[in-house]
């Protein structure tokens, strides 16, 4: 799956099966369920886990917890806007599954 189809999946009322945590967390969020977007994250015990976890600290608006994911994912602080990170986010969890 590629970006554009992952995104045409918002329309359904809920996500693909097969997409695991990381990808599901994003697909929550982007629905407006960060709650369980964050339980998502939160139960994926590796990096991309804490990536998604960093970008959804940002969402809530916690710098400072982001940066400790985002640490953990070792990945830099983004400063992008969220909709632009949510893409790179989601790009490359749909590259490394191809």
């Amino acid at each position: 799956m590629d970006l554009p189809t992952f995104k045409q999946t918002l329309d359904r009322d809920a996500p693909p099966e097969d997409l695991g945590g990381a990808l599901a967390a994003l697909w929550h969020e982007a629905k407006g369920d960060w709650d369980q977007a964050h339980r998502l994250a939160q139960g994926q015990k590796d990096a991309d886990g804490a990536w998604v976890h960093a970008y959804l600290h940002r969402v809530e608006g916690d710098q400072s917890n982001a940066e400790s994911w985002y640490r953990r994912a070792e990945k830099p602080p983004s400063s992008a806007p969220l909709k632009k990170e949510w893409d790179e986010i989601a790009g490359a969890l749909l590259d490394e599954r191809r």
